[in-house]
């Protein structure tokens, strides 16, 4: 995902950055029931925990503002995204633009058989802090691997029992 349709007017932030992150996941679904149910903005709340997210702008597809808002106690993560990319039923493609999360990210459908599914959902985040954001991401991302595994394991789960989308 180096120049994602519809992110050029959002400059070096739609670039890759030195944070990775890579989860997947297999639903037993077909793909166009899969993909419906990522396109469901405001259904993350359902799968992403302690995570409210919602359509800002737009109608959830190319060129639409996304907000995610994170709350554990008093902390308060507010991730902004715009969807540069939606070719159903294959890949949704977003650029994280708030203040603190910033950098691509994609959710890949990729259709197995008749009624399975594989997700893939890949970011690649510029690391605030310079140096010592990318010395503190070697500690970071197990947490951030294993919080987006297990967000997409429930997702899967939620499409499967038919409670998505």
């Amino acid at each position: 995902m180096t120049d994602p349709q519809g992110a050029s007017d959002l400059g070096d932030v739609a670039q890759p950055g030195a944070g990775e992150v890579t989860a997947t996941v297999i639903v037993d679904a077909p793909a166009e029931r899969v993909f419906a149910a990522l396109l469901a903005w405001e259904r993350q709340s359902d799968w992403i925990p302690f995570t409210r997210v919602r359509v800002v702008e737009g109608d959830g597809r190319e060129g639409s503002r996304i907000e995610a808002v994170t709350a554990l106690g008093p902390a308060v993560l507010r991730d902004e995204m715009r969807v540069v990319r939606v070719d159903e039923p294959y890949e949704i493609g977003v650029v994280h633009c708030g203040q603190l999360l910033r950098g691509p990210g994609v959710l890949r459908c990729t259709q197995l058989d008749r009624a399975r599914t594989q997700v893939v959902w890949h970011e690649w985040f510029h690391l605030p802090g310079g140096r010592a954001g990318r010395l503190a991401w070697p500690v970071l991302w197990p947490g951030s691997k294993v919080g987006l595994t297990q967000a997409l394991k429930r997702f899967g789960r939620l499409v499967e029992q038919g409670r998505l989308p």
